[in-house]
């Protein structure tokens, strides 16, 4: 019998960070060292690496940038429990909390007051957010190819589900579509950014936003981790297998947002649910003095879909009330939403997502 010609494939190189090598068809919790706190205790960030044994894009996926913002450390909780992921061509990168100091504290914030996501890519010699957000960028980022970062609304805030991105750039337009969140919005980058920095460093990036801080909401973890497993699937990272489905409508993509706010301080009272459709002029809600002597109306300047709401009722002037994101047609965006609730209130809850 002749002997097979050619060369036998090289064999894949170890993923290399915190000074660990892991070997392909491995994974790993890798803890990179932060700080120590008052009483010398160590704080790390926590890494969790799956390592396949093929080639393929390495994607970070990254949670509790801000630390009161919980859904996405159950997104990857569940994200990285999946089976499927024996068979993983590429890398994972799984960060479920990046601020460990704000996550321990229910707070957005680190100790240092500072906004961990205005503060990369960071600095070695800087505050402590800078220096925690420049050993991301360098362990964690700069080992990449991709990367999704996992957001809610801030606290007494629900954001509907949307992913967000510069879709000026082919590679995060396709990752968005391939995420089909019921809205991508096309949106500026913000200095000192998690999203700006990986760009810069040349790494596509989305974010993701669903819920609010300091909960847990089931649907906003369902679509986050099925729009993860698309993303992965249209890499190449799944392999064969089939993706989670999409939406018949499929996503609605918004040019750009504005912010409703509090003409002036009081009780808001409004019945409208995020994701409702907004016509221009269209009155949102109203605010009243606690007496109820007077009540002044909060309208919308132009039409779209509401992605973002303010759950507190009392208010000062100024206050962000309403979020809405400006689409072509209000009505067909209002379908599709109305789509994606059908189509999430009629899946099976007890899927685990665990599709060969």
């Amino acid at each position: 019998m002749a002997k097979a010609e050619g060369k036998k494939s090289k064999a894949r190189e170890p993923f290399e960070i915190g000074g660990l090598s892991i070997p392909p068809g491995n994974r790993q919790t890798v803890d990179l060292p932060i700080s120590l706190l008052y009483d010398h205790t160590p704080m790390t960030l926590t890494t969790h690496v799956v390592h396949g044994h093929r080639p393929g894009p390495r994607l970070f996926v990254c949670a509790a940038v801000h630390g009161d913002e919980l859904n996405g450390v159950e997104i990857i909780r569940r994200l990285i429990r999946l089976s499927r992921l024996s068979r993983l061509h590429g890398t994972l990168v799984a960060v479920p909390i990046v601020n460990v100091y704000g996550f321990i504290n229910n707070t957005r914030y680190l100790p240092d007051r500072r906004d961990l996501n205005r503060s990369f890519p960071g600095s070695t010699k800087g505050s402590l957010a800078s220096q925690l957000a420049h050993v991301f960028m360098r362990e964690v980022v700069g080992r990449c190819s991709h990367g999704i970062d996992l957001h809610t609304g801030a606290i007494h805030r629900t954001n509907f589900p949307q992913v967000r991105g510069d879709l000026s750039n082919p590679e995060v337009d396709e990752l968005a579509k391939a995420f089909s969140a019921p809205i991508i919005l096309d949106a500026a980058f913000r200095d000192g950014s998690l999203r700006k920095s990986a760009m810069e460093l040349g790494v596509p990036i989305l974010v993701y936003e669903a819920g609010e801080a300091l909960r847990l909401d089931e649907a906003s973890i369902q679509v986050g981790l099925k729009g993860i497993l698309r993303v992965m699937q249209s890499l190449g990272m799944l392999g064969t297998g089939r993706p989670p489905q999409q939406s018949r409508l499929g996503p609605v993509v918004a040019s750009s947002s504005y912010w409703v706010r509090a003409p002036e301080g009081g009780i808001v009272r409004s019945t409208l649910a995020s994701g409702a459709r907004v016509e221009a002029g269209q009155t949102l809600g109203g605010i009243a003095d606690p007496y109820g002597s007077r009540e002044v109306e909060i309208i919308a300047q132009d039409a779209g879909v509401l992605i973002g709401k303010t759950n507190l009722p009392v208010v000062y002037q100024g206050d962000g009330l309403f979020h809405i994101a400006r689409v072509l047609d209000a009505k067909i965006a209002q379908r599709a939403v109305e789509q994606f609730r059908d189509e999430f209130d009629s899946s099976d809850d007890n899927d685990p997502l665990d599709l060969d």
